[in-house]
């Protein structure tokens, strides 16, 4: 196996493309640098805000400079930029002005996923983790694989890995530009109504212009492996080369049997059209991740990958960041930090929080003022098993505040559907105190929103370790 260096990466020749990467401290922008840089490209890229990610990209020996400037394209070759960035930028102006080639952020996926053997994995929920643990099955399988995920992979110290075998890669569906790619294999976890609706350069204008979208791209895939047990899915399907499906539900070609969760995660068997392949299991509670860990061992089967081995890696597998990621304790309560942000997310970690047997405690930002108008009452609704739930206000995201639109919406349909234990807490130092004064053994703090809530988790953790 061939993980990205920890040391920093040697200068690459000077005959090498010279690639700039706007935004490069996101989590998608920063794989983007790692996987050209150890393909040899020259790269660079800047970024608003110092963070630990960018730090990690200068310790791989990447260029990065804070704030955007016109003369950060002198010498590029290639800008890429996504979508989101506006077309009158002053780095784009002066790249055109240049002719320098302005590549959009998808068009670089894209290339990646033709380049080789590649799994594209979409869909609304799971991708990160989905991705992930194919990766990480992969490997284990001793397929060696190349990846790019939309968080940190503790078994790979990065959200980026290069391999000799397939490519797997997250697509995101929030970049419109997903749409004109193709990859060998697609998986396809879910399609629901996130990121539609308002004026986000982004997001789709209606659920059915981006399921058509989504049905695009497994249209212009070589197969596709779909959940079985997503209501609809097999019919965005329909234009597949070659079908096939994962789940519980019966008929699926690959499917989870007897599953047998507990307090840290569920084992069960695998088979394939009737076959028994064998036991599997998975580290992290939630039938949904019984699923995201099935489609890994499918596709690993896909691509000749011995079972046992992969079973073996994916059973020691414990998330990537911020996806149920156990962050430390709490006067012997655990503290786990999640980014589920959206009603079915949030209602996954919350049955994954009430597998542990803990009392379950969930500090819950809502992320975005369009997202929480469309969805405050189903977001109520999933949060509802929780023994306690504390509202932080909204993740703004650079959206304008809505009129009417206030993390109360959600406490207060909490409370009047007779929830005794909500309350709207927007002071993050009452919610440190309140949490140090009352953890105690048996109980499980989840931070969970698409916010910077997870700060909260860490704070919390190292009020443990002082």
């Amino acid at each position: 196996m061939t993980d990205l260096p920890p040391t920093p990466t040697p200068p690459a020749p000077d005959s090498s493309p010279h690639y700039h990467l706007m935004g490069i401290g996101g989590i998608g922008v920063s794989a983007f640098a790692r996987l050209l840089a150890a393909r040899g490209v020259r790269v660079s890229g800047c970024d608003e805000q110092a963070s630990e990610l960018t730090e990690g990209l200068v310790r791989d020996g990447i260029a990065v400079a804070h704030a955007h400037d016109a003369a950060h394209v002198a010498g590029v070759d290639v800008l890429v930029a996504s979508e989101a960035v506006p077309k009158d930028h002053p780095e784009l102006v002066a790249a055109r002005a240049a002719g320098v080639e302005v590549r959009p952020r998808m068009a670089l996926l894209g290339e990646l996923l033709t380049a080789s053997p590649s799994v594209g994995v979409i869909g609304t929920h799971g991708k990160t983790t989905t991705t992930s643990m194919i990766a990480v099955a992969m490997a284990g399988a001793r397929l060696d694989p190349s990846a790019f995920v939309g968080g940190i992979v503790p078994e790979f110290g990065s959200n980026a890995r290069l391999g000799a075998g397939p490519f797997v890669a997250e697509v995101d569906e929030s970049d419109r530009g997903f749409a004109a790619l193709s990859c060998e294999t697609a998986v396809f976890t879910n399609a629901e109504d996130d990121h539609v609706g308002g004026n986000q350069a982004t997001y789709w204008e209606t659920v059915e212009e981006q399921h058509a979208a989504f049905a695009r791209f497994v249209g212009q895939s070589g197969r596709v492996l779909y959940c079985a047990d997503w209501p609809g899915l097999e019919d965005l399907c329909g234009g597949a080369a070659e079908r096939l499906s994962y789940g519980q539900a019966e008929g699926a070609d690959y499917r989870a049997l007897d599953l047998r969760p507990d307090a840290e995660g569920t084992s069960f068997t695998v088979t394939r059209r009737g076959e028994v392949l064998g036991e599997a299991r998975v580290g992290l509670p939630g039938t949904h991740n019984v699923l995201n860990a099935l489609a890994a061992l499918a596709v690993t089967d896909l691509y000749g990958g011995d079972f046992r081995p992969a079973a073996d890696a994916l059973a020691a597998f414990r998330g990537p960041g911020r996806r149920w990621q156990r962050v430390g304790e709490l006067n012997g309560a655990l503290v786990v930090d999640d980014y589920a942000h959206n009603p079915t997310k949030v209602a996954a970690a919350v049955q994954a929080a009430r597998q542990t047997g803990r009392r379950v405690r969930v500090v819950f930002q809502p992320h975005r003022y369009l997202r929480t108008q469309q969805s405050w009452p189903r977001l109520a609704d999933a949060l509802m098993p929780a023994d306690e739930v504390l509202i932080l206000d909204i993740a703004a995201a650079s959206e304008p505040p809505i009129p009417g639109i206030h993390a109360t919406l959600v406490s207060d349909r909490m409370r009047e559907g007779g929830h005794a234990g909500v309350r709207y807490l927007p002071d993050r130092a009452e919610v440190v105190r309140y949490l140090r004064e009352t953890a105690g053994v048996g109980d499980l703090i989840v931070t969970m929103g698409a916010g910077d809530v997870w700060k909260l988790s860490r704070e919390l953790a190292a009020g443990e370790r002082a």
